[in-house]
This record gives C-alpha cells, structure tokens and sequence, in this order.
C-alpha cells in the first residue's frame, strides 16, 4: 500500500489515502470475539471471509468449541427443534440420524464446521476472559484473559469487541436452603458428570424445564425411584416435525438427501416454513393462539391418559407465556410407576432428601437440580465502556439493548443474542446469521472509511425500547408466568424477545440504520479521505468491470413494501 504514514496521538498510524483508490483499508481490522460456540463460530468464519487484512482472537473458556453443545451432555439432551433447520442457511447436513438430533450430533456438526473452514487458526482455548475496558484515548478495547491451563495472565487489544458467550452459559443452583447440605449425589443438567450411577438408586429431578423434561424419560428406566418435583405447570407441545416425533431416519433416507440435494432443500424449507408461520400464537387472544391453545392441552390430556396430574400440569397461563418444550416422552413417562411428581414449593433439602412446604419428606440417593441458567444478561466479567461504568452495572435496574445487537456508550461494541433477538419463536441459527451480516456491514462501513469509533445513540436506543414494550402489551409472553424471557426485570419487562417474528426480525435488521449511530473520526484526518485518487474500484482493483452498469434489462430492485409485484396482481 502506498503512501506515507503519520500518528495521531491517541490513534493507529494513518497513511496518506491520496494515491488509493476509493474505500482503501488504512489499518488492520483488530477484533476480539468472546465465546467459540455457534456465533463465535460463524463470526469467525464470515469475518475470515470478508476481510484480508485481519487480526482476529477468539476466546474460549472451554477446552473444545461449541458452546452450549459441549457444555450439556446430560441424558436425553436434545434440540427442540428439528435437526434439518438447525444449521446454518448455506451449510446443510445431510446425515442426521433423526429427526431431532441429541447433543453429541449438533455438537460434532459446529466441531466440523470449525475444521472444515480452517478456524482453529484464530481460536484460544481455554482461555477466559476477565475483563475488557474501553481506551478513548487509544479507541480500542483492552481486554484481559487468562490462559486457564497456566493460569498466566494477558493483555490484547482490538477496535471492535464482540460478545458471543451466549444467554444460557452461566447455570446456577436454585436458591433452595439446605442444598449444600445433601449428602448423596448432588448434580445440576448444565454440569452433568458421567461418572453418576443411577442404577437401582432413588434419585430427585427438581425442575421441568427444557432439561428437565428431556432427563426425565432418559433415566427412568436406570432408577429404581424418580420423585419429580414441579413448582409450576407448563405447555408441552407436540414436537414440528414429519411424523413420529422420536422417529429415526433410514440409510436411504439419509442417502437420498446426499444424492436428492433439491429433495434435502425442499424438506428444510418446508420444516422453516411451518415454523415461520404460527407468530399470531403469541399474540393474546388471537384465533391462531386460543385453536393452538386446546389443541396442546387436548394432545397433553390424550398423552396424560386424562390422569388426575392433567389437574396440575396444564397451565392455566396463556400458551407461549414461558417457551413451549417439546418434551419427546416426558408426559407418558409421568405415569410409569416408578415415577412420583411432586406438585408445589420445596421448602428446604436435608442431609437425606428434598423436604416439601406441606412437611413431607423425600428421601433420595442422587439429586438433579434442572433449574436452568442465568438469564440476566449481565456479563460475568466487567465490560466497562466509555462512561466508566460495566455494562452490568448499567443494567442493573433494566436492560436496554439496540435491536439485540449493542447498547449506548459502549463504541465498537456488538452483541450475539443479546436482550431483545428474536429467541421464542422460529428457529435461533437464521437469526444469528442475520446479526452476523449485520456486524459485517458494520464493520465493512468501519474499514472502508476508516472510522474510528461507532457508538449507538441512547436516543435511538430508548425509542425502540419504548416501542418494544408497547408492543408486548399485546402479547402472551407479558402475561403472568415465571419466564426468563423477563430475564429479572423488576419491572416485569419483556427483556429477551424481539418484538415480531422471526421474519420480522430479519427484515428490521437486514440493512443498519446508520442514522441511529454517531461516527468518531481520527483526529486531524478528513472523513472524506477514504474517497482516495478519484479512481474507483473498478479501475484499480482486480477484476474490475469498466462498465458493469450497462444492461439489456432494468434489473433493479423493487421494493415489495412500496410496491405489489406484477405477478402478485394478476
């Protein structure tokens, strides 16, 4: 690159843009990204894939990739949606074994993607991070890790800080007296240990959430007793899927999708597009939502066999209020006999079981908390921005994120997932790969004109909050439930969900909004520098058209939202 070098204090070197052609990086793009599960994955695959002159790290506290999927190895751990739409939109897998896949596949299936794309070259495992702090004067993050195998201490820095740790990576104890003082076996779902012996022993499952209904049936065929202790009911809808929900596939279905690649495409689209098409479930009192309503609890009653736990075990909140779980077994395992739900509050746990608030005392061998994670969604490291201040401090008493991707004061900041993404309705992985095309255009924007910071305004932030809570008014997920959807708001709030659908979400985001954002510019530099020698990149890069805008036709795009398409018309 040609052109002489100068520093401004407080800067990167900054070279003479004049004999550049127009949008000429001046710097290495520098990014940190936290976590090496699906998103830190994909974020390292799409900025390899959009950037040449790139200095990426990504740190990861455990010793292999995959986040979430290495992390739950508990009996029975599956995903709750079918296994054909649960990988990424440009990358299908033609070879899963059924039709909702256990944790082992989905995890082996990341573990692939990661070496197939060569990403290792930018992955630290093991190595946690501690803290990272905004410099003003320097416009980057200074980020702290430790290598958790020497326990040695580091510092790195980057423009752009991205955080990809995920929502349920920090699991917790629930808050019972006594826990600690059990003396048998004492495990929680998101640290399972595959040394336990449950066979032929008494064994509690506190908890029927999403874990706790895919344990259950897992391991009541190992254990001489199961005591299930449920303090509130929930919806277990029938599985989406094609047929019989636990069904596995055959050698020749799995050969056919291989060698049917539009047989394969048609199946995935046809799985999405089910699952796009039920939004007005969520909205209170719609048609769709009251019909879906008794159709799960009709389907709950018939699985039940109209046992007397239909009582306590259908809500009495709306559908969709907390996430439906497609527990695959669990309603018909409530009646083997060798299974006792416990219904109510579990007032303390002794040295020798679970004791219930009516005083009854459950003895057990082994004790399984599947009690979930916590979903503030504050770090659990500090990540102090331009105010001084950590971003969970700043959350503290509520949460306020910009579309599920950033939050104001904190430049060169983006979030995977964060509060406000679409994560209660249609399938998670289309919505990350839309905040990772999001981010790219971000950062595109940030490279070409060779910006130095981009920060969100707390304006815009607040507007679409504003907008947001209005509009879950009318929805099921702000009704009265215990759901992490409100993520601890003391408000009540609806802090984790976007307000829409999935498609929805995709189209809010598919374009930034640059006018939500403020620009800082290197000190003493033009903004207008990046315009370079006059020259375009057709004429002074490789491949270039010197006359790509001649054409036979108008191809140009037009916008369905202004305009019916011809073809809708007739």
């Amino acid at each position: 690159m040609t052109g002489s070098t100068n520093k401004n204090h407080g800067d990167d070197p900054v070279r003479n843009p004049i004999k550049d052609p127009i949008y000429q990086p001046q710097r290495k793009l520098k990014v940190v990204v936290i976590g090496a599960g699906a998103s830190g994955l994909l974020l390292a695959y799409k900025l390899q894939r959009h950037f040449d002159d790139l200095d990426l790290k990504v740190f990861e506290k455990n010793p292999a990739v995959s986040g979430t999927w290495f992390e739950n190895t508990y009996p029975g751990c599956a995903c709750d949606v079918p296994a054909h739409c649960y990988t990424w939109s440009f990358e299908p897998k033609t070879d899963w074994s059924s039709i909702y896949a256990g944790s082992p596949e989905i995890r082996q299936y990341f573990t692939d993607f990661c070496t197939r794309h060569e990403l290792q070259k930018y992955i630290e495992l093991e190595h946690q991070v501690l803290s990272a702090v905004w410099s003003e004067d320097d416009a980057q993050w200074q980020v702290n890790v430790e290598d958790l195998r020497t326990n040695t201490r580091r510092q790195t820095t980057a423009h752009v800080l991205i955080n990809a740790s995920g929502i349920l990576n920090k699991w917790k104890w629930p808050l019972i007296p006594g826990l600690h003082s059990f003396k048998g076996r004492l495990l929680h779902s998101a640290a399972w240990e595959k040394t336990v012996e449950l066979s032929d022993k008494t064994v509690g499952l506190i908890g029927n959430g999403s874990s706790g209904v895919q344990i259950l049936p897992a391991i009541k065929s190992q254990v001489q007793k199961l005591f299930h202790f449920v303090r509130q009911p929930t919806w277990i809808p029938p599985p989406i899927g094609e047929g019989d929900e636990s069904r596995r596939y055959t050698g020749e279905e799995i050969q056919s999708f291989a060698s049917e690649p539009d047989r394969h495409l048609n199946l995935r689209r046809k799985i999405e597009h089910r699952l796009n098409g039920g939004f007005d479930i969520f909205i209170t009192e719609s048609a769709m939502h009251d019909q879906i309503q008794e159709n799960v609890k009709s389907a709950m009653k018939e699985k039940l066999n109209n046992h007397e736990l239909s009582n306590h075990l259908i809500p009495k909140f709306p559908f969709g209020c907390r996430r439906p779980t497609p527990g695959i077994g669990y309603l018909e395992s409530l009646l083997d006999e060798k299974v006792q739900t416990v219904v109510g509050n579990i007032d303390r746990i002794s040295e020798k079981g679970v004791v219930c608030e009516n005083g009854t005392m459950y003895p057990v061998d082994v004790l399984v908390c599947a009690t979930g994670f916590d979903t503030t969604y504050k770090p659990c490291f500090p990540i102090v921005g331009r105010l001084g201040q950590s971003l969970s401090d700043a959350w503290e008493a509520e949460i306020q994120s910009y579309l599920g991707l950033a939050a104001p004061h904190y430049p060169n900041y983006f979030m995977a997932l964060g509060p406000s993404s679409p994560v209660g309705n249609g399938a998670v992985l289309i919505a990350i790969e839309h905040q990772v095309s999001y981010i790219i255009q971000m950062l595109s924007k940030f490279q070409k004109e060779n910006i130095r910071s981009f920060e969100v305004s707390p304006a815009a932030t607040e507007s679409f909050n504003r907008w947001k809570d209005e509009f879950m008014e009318h929805t099921v997920w702000k009704k009265d439930c215990r759901s992490w959807y409100k993520a601890g708001s003391k408000s009540g709030r609806v802090v984790a969900l976007w307000p829409g659908s999935t498609l929805h979400y995709l189209e809010t985001i598919k374009a930034p909004r640059y006018e939500d954002w403020k620009w800082g510019y290197q000190n003493g530099v033009n903004p207008w520098a990046f315009l370079g020698d006059g020259h375009s990149t057709a004429e002074k890069r490789p491949g270039g058209d010197l006359s790509w805008y001649i054409s036979s036709h108008d191809d140009s795009l037009v916008d369905p939202c202004l305009k019916v398409p011809t073809s809708s018309k007739k």
